[in-house]
């Protein structure tokens, strides 16, 4: 049976997504958690995605560890894993089709000439226009002409490729009147894409970013809950105007508080956090982690 006709009879279905780029810690077992309470308090799904689409950084090591720790705290989650990897294709077919509508334009830019053209239109550094994802890109690229772009290309320049964002809202709103996206506690927020300005849409290196596999990914494992922490909520307001672009149903939202360590930073695994190995192996043990959440 798939998730979605299990998501018929069950309710909602609700993810997971970590990505194997490191061991897990007690921030991911709370997004966890939190995760698998929203679907078992309304009798729906719980279900898990590897993001392990950045070669360079996901490795299977961190991968079955990842496992192996969300099996001793005691979740278990449907079947098939969901693993992007092995899903390339579907992220090539979103670019394909936003190609196709004439919405995305390679970008040649380094981040260094990037922050220097931002700096130059806004005259001083400090006052450089910053987005949720950065500086807001200047559209320098988005101007070139087709043949431009590719001499640039067959000259083996290396480009990523952007979502021309203004161009994009145009084309959803003249085809829907509604453009709100749904939070679970505080209902419908007006999506505004725009603040981010032409956000990436594939990497130099050839990978999808990460806006365009989570929401092909969410729509492709049926989610119709996506929980995730609350420094992720602007982000919701892109991910909806490519959920209209590629015609995928938008999911409704849910956001929890980011957890927090004893200096008052949030766990990451690039401040090197306190992983959830180490934690076992000083003899914590998983029903001390799942009362310290505050979950039943």
């Amino acid at each position: 049976m798939t998730l979605s006709a299990i998501s018929q009879i069950n309710g909602v279905i609700t993810r997971f997504a970590p990505t194997p780029s490191g061991y897990l810690h007690l921030g991911h077992a709370y997004s966890a958690f939190f995760a698998e309470r929203a679907a078992r308090s309304r009798k729906g799904t719980f279900a898990l995605r590897i993001e392990n689409n950045d070669k360079a950084r996901c490795l299977e090591k961190y991968e079955r560890a990842l496992l192996d720790d969300l099996s001793w705290l005691g979740l278990s989650w449907e079947n098939p894993v969901r693993r992007q990897l092995d899903h390339t294709q579907d992220y090539l077919n979103g670019i394909s089709k936003l190609k196709g509508m004439g919405i995305i334009y390679p970008c040649f830019c380094s981040r260094k000439e990037i922050w220097n053209e931002v700096n130059r239109i806004s005259n001083a550094p400090h006052n450089a226009v910053i987005g949720g994802l950065g500086p807001i890109y200047p559209g320098t690229c988005r101007t070139m002409t087709l043949d431009e772009q590719e001499n640039r290309i067959l000259s083996g320049h290396q480009h990523a490729f952007r979502l021309d964002t203004m161009r994009a809202i145009q084309i959803v709103r003249r085809e829907q009147e509604d453009f709100h996206w749904e939070d679970l506690d505080y209902g419908k927020q007006a999506a505004k894409p725009e603040i981010f300005g032409d956000f990436i849409i594939a990497r130099k290196d050839g990978a999808t970013s990460y806006h365009l596999s989570v929401v092909i990914d969410d729509a492709a494992q049926s989610v119709d809950l996506v929980t995730r922490g609350d420094d992720l909520r602007d982000v919701t307001h892109i991910h909806f105007l490519l959920q209209k672009l590629l015609q995928l149903k938008s999911p409704r939202y849910q956001f929890h508080r980011l957890l927090l360590d004893n200096n008052g930073e949030r766990y990451a695994k690039r401040d090197n956090a306190q992983s959830l190995r180490a934690l076992r192996a000083q003899g914590i043990t998983p029903v001390q982690i799942i009362k310290s959440f505050g979950f039943t």
